[in-house]
C-alpha cells in the first residue's frame, strides 16, 4: 500500500497545477463571472477526477492571487478584477492567453511597463557590472542579427530583462516573471506589424549605449522611446481591428464559410436554371 501513495504524493502538484489553471482560466475569461460561486468541492473532484486535497490546494492558490474568497459555510466565490494579482505570471496568462486578447489590458499593462522600465534602465545606467553590460549588448547583438521572428522575440526578451537584472534592486527583480509574461503578450500581438523589430531597433541600441556609458537620464528617456513605439503599434492595430468590425457588413461571411456560401448559392442557381 505504500506505493500507490507515494505515487500520488509524486504526481499531486500536476494535478493540482492542472486543476488551478482550468479553474483559473474560466474565471479570468468570465465562463466562471465575478460574485459567481464555484461549483461545491464533491463537483470539483468528480469534473477533474481529483481528490479534495486536490481542489483544496488549486482553490487556495487561487484566493492567495486574489481570484477569489473563501468563507466558511458562504462557499467560493470570484472576486472583482480589481482584486486580483494582475502582475502574477498565471494571472496575466490566463487573462491574455486567448486567440485575441483583450487590448485595453495590453496597452494597460504597456503603462505599467512605462512606469517600471525607464527607472530600471537609468539604475541600469548607474549600478550595472561588466557582466551586465555584456548581457545588454549580446542581446542587443542578436536582435540586430536575428533571421526570423522566434529568434528576434528571444532575443528582445533577453535584453529587457538583463537590463531588469542590472538594476540589483531585489524589489524591482521581483517584476522579472511579470515582465517575461508581459512581453510574451505584447509580442504575440504587435509582433506583425510591418517593420516592428527593425524600426524600435535604434531605440534600444540608444538605451544600451546609455547604459554603457553609464548615463542614466539617457537611458530613461531611450527606454521611453522603446516603449511609446511599442504603445503606438498595439494602439493602431486596436484601432484597425475596430474599424474592420464596424465597416463588416451585419451577417458577413468570411473565409471558408463565405465561400460555402458562394458554392452553395451557385448550385442553388445552376439547378434553377436546369428545371426553367
Amino acid at each position: 500500500m505504500a506505493k500507490p501513495r507515494t505515487a500520488d504524493r509524486r504526481i499531486k502538484p500536476g494535478r493540482i497545477r492542472n486543476v488551478l489553471t482550468r479553474l483559473g482560466r474560466e474565471i479570468a475569461q468570465d465562463h466562471i463571472p465575478v460574485g459567481a460561486a464555484l461549483p461545491p468541492e464533491p463537483d470539483l473532484e468528480a469534473r477533474f477526477g481529483v481528490g479534495r486535497g486536490v481542489v483544496r490546494e488549486a482553490v487556495k492558490t487561487l484566493a492567495a492571487k486574489g481570484m477569489v474568497s473563501v468563507r466558511p459555510r458562504h462557499g467560493t466565490h470570484v472576486l472583482p478584477r480589481s482584486e486580483w494579482s494582475l502582475l502574477d505570471r498565471d494571472v496575466l496568462s490566463w487573462l491574455v492567453g486567448q486567440n485575441e486578447p483583450d487590448r485595453d489590458l495590453l496597452l494597460a499593462i504597456q503603462e505599467v511597463r512605462s512606469i517600471i522600465e525607464p527607472a530600471a534602465a537609468a539604475l541600469a545606467a548607474e549600478r550595472a557590472t561588466k557582466n551586465d553590460r555584456w548581457r545588454i549588448n549580446t542581446a542587443l547583438a542578436a536582435m540586430e542579427t536575428a533571421q526570423d521572428e522566434a529568434s528576434a522575440i528571444t532575443a528582445d526578451k533577453a535584453f529587457h530583462l538583463a537590463i531588469l537584472d542590472a538594476t540589483h534592486n531585489p524589489v524591482l527583480q521581483g517584476f522579472r516573471g511579470a515582465i517575461d509574461t508581459i512581453l510574451n503578450t505584447v509580442f504575440d500581438v504587435a509582433v506583425g506589424s510591418v517593420g516592428w523589430f527593425k524600426e524600435n531597433l535604434p531605440n534600444h541600441a540608444a538605451a544600451a549605449r546609455a547604459i554603457e556609458s553609464g548615463d542614466a537620464g539617457k537611458a530613461r528617456i531611450a527606454m521611453e522611446r522603446v516603449l511609446d513605439y511599442t504603445k503606438l503599434k498595439l494602439s493602431n492595430r486596436k484601432t484597425a481591428i475596430a474599424t474592420a468590425a464596424e465597416r463588416r457588413p451585419a451577417g458577413a461571411t468570411t473565409g471558408a464559410s463565405a465561400k460555402r456560401g458562394t458554392v452553395k448559392k451557385a448550385g442553388v442557381a445552376k439547378k434553377r436554371k436546369r428545371h426553367g
